[in-house]
């Protein structure tokens, strides 16, 4: 049976009671299986400080770009017009999906190793009065880099603009105040910080912005509004939903509070970057991002200087030693990166960064 370790953004390494949970066949249409789906909502707005009185959660079937899609394709209608703030990979999808569905939309592109300008966001607001809806990553995996959403939400809601935020691989893992900041939709993923496994997204939804999205759909399976309505009943999902998933992601949830909930998970993650980062330049390999805005997600390194080695031959070394890396996703430089979220601890970064030592020497 192959047994290693996962250092990516997600899907990541989840302990073994989350799998377990997964060797149940539920029935959708039972009550108690219904009642699950209610229950993980409920949690949901905890995590994020709101109240049910002002927000409500949204499950949606499929990847977090299934998410980030729905909120997309569902909240900005005909006569509206998106801003897309992007410094990465993620944040230009969006623009993919907005050309795909024919949203009108601007983007705004920033370096990757740069967080967008909240002041270059109110200029495009202040410029382009068409402009309804702005949309952002938080944790662009891309780099690494953890964008700083509080200051544009700050010139987003000070022009009464409606402000999207894709927290795939953040939400769990880094506390947000998404009342505080004024967010309107923020969008995440089972398999990221909260530690499920894959099959759903879900969006945290502000109820008068929801409600306001009625009919607005470009989609069947991915109308927000509709995925909502048929939820907020009794629990039931529209189209059959990932059974084995949702009993996963239960348990992750139990599992998340258990630590001490997202001030604690986030601590571990933290503390995981940091001894990745300190290792490594020890050995020469210095992160993509400063660090000032490095997040605790995933770093992107470049490669040592005169290295004579592929990613690939690196990859296969440290998998065969019990851990798996992601290659580099940058354009503009030649890099590599390591996840230090999931089920993974300091010893583990200590164990990577040790092997990652011993394949160098060999390489010398």
């Amino acid at each position: 049976m192959k047994n290693y370790k996962l250092l990516t953004p997600g899907p990541l390494t989840t302990t073994d009671t989350v799998k377990k949970e997964m060797l149940f066949d539920h029935c959708t249409w039972d009550d108690d299986y219904k009642q699950i789906t209610q229950e993980i909502r409920k949690e949901l707005l905890k995590l994020a400080h709101v109240s049910e009185e002002d927000y409500t959660v949204v499950l949606m079937q499929g990847s977090g770009t299934f998410g980030v899609e729905s909120v997309l394709t569902s909240v900005i209608g005909e006569d509206e017009k998106l801003l897309i703030a992007a410094n990465g990979a993620y944040g230009k999808r969006m623009a993919s999906i907005a050309e795909h569905a024919k949203i009108d939309y601007v983007l705004y592109e920033e370096d990757f190793d740069k967080v967008p300008d909240a002041g270059k966001i109110a200029a495009y607001l202040d410029e382009d009065a068409k402009i309804t809806h702005v949309a952002m990553v938080h944790s662009e995996t891309t780099s690494g880099i953890l964008n700083d959403i509080a200051s544009v939400a700050k010139v987003v809601k000070e022009r009464g603009k409606t402000f999207i935020v894709d927290a795939m691989s953040s939400f769990g893992g880094v506390d947000i105040q998404v009342g505080e900041l004024g967010i309107d939709f923020i969008i995440s993923s089972a398999n990221k910080c909260i530690q499920g496994v894959p099959g759903f997204s879900f969006i945290i939804c502000r109820r008068d912005k929801l409600m306001e999205s009625k009919g607005k759909a470009r989609s069947l399976s991915l109308d927000l509004y509709d995925q909502w309505e048929t939820m907020e009943k009794d629990g039931k999902w529209r189209f059959t939903s990932p059974t084995h998933v949702v009993l996963a992601f239960r348990q992750a949830l139990r599992e998340l509070e258990e630590e001490g909930g997202i001030e604690k998970r986030q601590e571990r993650y933290e503390k995981n970057n940091q001894i990745l980062i300190e290792n490594l330049a020890e050995l020469g390999i210095r992160p993509y991002v400063g660090a000032d805005v490095q997040g605790p997600i995933i770093t992107t390194f470049y490669y040592p200087e005169h290295h004579n080695f592929s990613f690939q031959d690196m990859y296969q070394y440290i998998k065969e030693r019990g851990y798996a890396i992601y290659p580099g996703k940058v354009t503009d430089a030649d890099t590599f990166r390591i996840g230090n979220i999931g089920e993974i601890y300091p010893e583990d970064m200590v164990k990577v960064t040790a092997i990652i030592s011993e394949f160098l020497k060999e390489r010398n």
